[in-house]
């Protein structure tokens, strides 16, 4: 099925009835999420070798675009999830990337620290066995993804940035409040805290220092071309 059909399908059955009580309720749009996913939409630009859409940023631009007239923290979440996508696409698990193709895995990013600069996000290496110490800002999705695009300093504790991909199930994760975080009402932007958070080494994402570069030339290239929700034309009007 086209990606269109499929999100008016979505749109029409699952995201439009939320909406409303998405926004007042500020409540996180989980079967909205979970449509997404088996329409396929969730995997839209994940390669088809691993059973993905194989589309690019064009036509998740449009997504969101569509999503945002509707149901603007639904788009958010998917913005989120798309830029994170992307940088999986080059450096995430054949695992991981076949879960969010077949619509099972929502991803978000967790890349501002709630403090000074990244010196505050640190990375300890014990064998194999790396520990994450930091507090993340609005982070949209916070403890609804099933995985966050992490930004720590580098394990060698020389000057740069390293990713990570961080389960959601990670020992020592947690989201420990709800403030209003930046972007709309219901995404569950928030604050997740690490201290410290427990992963494999093997879940760096790209190089140990590395980071920045991904984050400059692919997470903030399509963040910068995905609609920002406040500012995405209606449902209405995208369409015509």
């Amino acid at each position: 099925m086209p990606y269109r059909s499929a999100l008016s399908y979505v749109l029409s059955s699952t995201i439009t009835p939320s909406a409303e009580l998405t926004s007042t309720r500020e409540r996180f749009p989980r079967a909205s999420v979970a449509a997404l996913g088996e329409a396929g939409l969730l995997g839209l630009t994940v390669s088809t070798d691993v059973g993905g859409g194989g589309l690019g940023l064009t036509e998740a631009t449009d997504v969101v675009n569509l999503v945002s007239g509707t149901c603007p923290a639904t788009a958010a979440v998917l913005r989120s999830h798309y830029a994170a996508v992307a940088f999986l696409e080059a450096y995430g698990s054949p695992w991981v990337r076949r879960k969010i193709a077949v619509g099972h895995h929502l991803s978000t990013l967790a890349l501002t620290d709630d403090g000074p600069g990244e010196a505050g996000s640190a990375a300890r290496r014990t064998g194999d066995v790396v520990a994450l110490h930091a507090r993340k800002r609005d982070v949209v999705a916070a403890g609804e993804a099933d995985s966050y695009v992490w930004s720590s300093g580098p394990v060698d504790g020389a000057a740069g940035q390293t990713l990570w991909l961080v389960p959601a199930d990670a020992p020592g994760l947690h989201v420990p409040a709800r403030p209003r975080g930046a972007g709309p009402r219901g995404c569950g932007a928030s604050t997740v805290c690490a201290d410290p958070v427990l992963i494999p080494a093997g879940a760096m994402l790209g190089r140990d220092g590395g980071g920045l570069d991904g984050v400059l030339s692919t997470v903030r290239t399509w963040l910068a071309e995905l609609p920002s929700p406040d500012t995405a034309p209606t449902a209405s009007t995208a369409l015509l």
